[in-house]
């Protein structure tokens, strides 16, 4: 198996494109991420797109074949291919793009993310988003997703010492990173009391405790590490690549404050890497809401189960804290334009590891992105170096 390097990166701003269609919302972050690399379409082997839903939301399916056409990429007959992993989409399209070129199938390969998500209600939208959890036995029960993450908050604030108030100090870390962010969906900061007195979506979470429907797209360039010197004096090498299943249905999990496939994905990826948790830099986790970043820290195992909301509201995960936990803003403050959101995180590791995030810049030379599908049915763990 050959090493891997990221070589290029391009991200569209995240939030509401009224105006800007499905497609063009993935040619623009393509674009960047070629100009980027220094790489022109016609040097491409291979394409993998991660999105969860258009199929619903815009009424398209045959991605793969729209993206290829629309980027100009059929007339080389560049093989395209769309990958689906609910919210976990983009990670999983990352990690099939690495392993074409690992295995030495392909030399040149996009991977990336896009999803439009608000050119339907929002009742449709969370229906949508709800066929990512098990439909017989939850959706058809009246489960949403900001309900099922309820659920696992609950049962977790019963067990582990989390306050309401360390609980809403995630929504505050994240929205003072993506204040700086100039891609982020939402660009002000907040408080606690932001938090706890916006309106109650399931007990005991709120507003300000869940990441947005959102539009965007993200692409990044990889290549044989041996090559990447072709193409940009500051490559990214890939050290690690995992991924893990768990049950669909949180009624058939072991525990559900704990997710298993983040446990088994995060081990398998540093065992690969031969790396341990003191070699992470920063971290990029799925925090679709403030409970999935407490537990993902955890699960991770950068600290014991009932420690990561004391480490958040002391600093401990700020941007000058030991460990900057979703530098970019997350899912959070960020967006989560669902089939984009693992794309982005390999973004925006990447971008701390070239030292080109500006205002949010932290001293980094391993980064590490997590990403989730469902409420844990797909994990995937990606760590990468400098």
């Amino acid at each position: 198996m050959r090493d891997v390097a990221v070589i290029g990166v391009g991200c569209t701003e995240f939030g509401e494109h009224w105006s800007t269609s499905f497609r063009d919302l993935f040619v623009k972050a393509g674009t960047l991420a070629l100009e980027d690399a220094g790489v022109s379409g016609e040097k491409l082997d291979a394409l993998y797109v991660g999105n969860m839903s258009a199929g619903r939301f815009v009424e398209q399916e045959h991605i793969g074949a729209l993206i290829a056409d629309y980027a100009g990429l059929a007339s080389n007959h560049v093989p395209s291919t769309r990958v689906e992993a609910a919210c976990a989409s983009g990670g999983l399209a990352f990690r099939q793009a690495v392993i074409a070129v690992a295995s030495g199938m392909e030399d040149v390969v996009v991977a990336a993310g896009v999803e439009k998500m608000t050119d339907v209600g929002t009742g449709a939208s969370v229906d949508m988003l709800a066929s990512a959890a098990d439909r017989e036995w939850e959706g058809f029960a009246g489960a949403t997703f900001p309900g099922l993450y309820a659920m696992i908050a609950n049962d977790y604030m019963h067990r582990y010492p989390l306050t309401r108030e360390q609980l809403a100090e995630v929504a505050v870390k994240n929205h003072e990173n993506g204040s700086k962010n100039p891609i982020a969906q939402f660009r002000n900061r907040i408080t606690v009391d932001t938090v706890l007195s916006s309106s109650l979506v399931a007990d005991p979470l709120r507003l300000f405790d869940c990441s947005p429907i959102t539009d965007g797209a993200a692409a990044v360039v990889v290549v044989p590490l041996e090559r990447a010197h072709e193409f940009t004096d500051s490559p990214v090498k890939v050290l690690a690549s995992a991924q893990a299943s768990d049950t669909i249905a949180l009624h058939d999990r072991r525990d559900i404050s704990t997710l298993d496939a983040t446990v088994a994905a995060g081990k398998r990826a540093f065992a690969r890497a031969g790396l341990t948790h003191k070699d992470i830099d920063l971290v990029e986790v799925h925090d679709c809401f403030t409970i999935a970043e407490i537990c993902a820290i955890e699960d991770l195992g950068f600290c014991k189960k009932g420690e990561a909301g004391r480490l958040t509201a002391e600093g401990a995960t700020a941007l000058n804290g030991d460990l900057p936990v979703n530098t970019s803003g997350g899912l959070k403050a960020c967006g989560h334009p669902v089939g984009a959101t693992g794309i982005k995180q390999i973004c925006e590791v990447v971008t701390q590891l070239r030292g080109e995030a500006a205002g949010r810049q932290v001293d980094a030379e391993v980064g590490m992105a997590h990403n989730v599908g469902g409420t844990g049915a797909t994990v995937v763990v990606h760590i990468l170096g400098a």
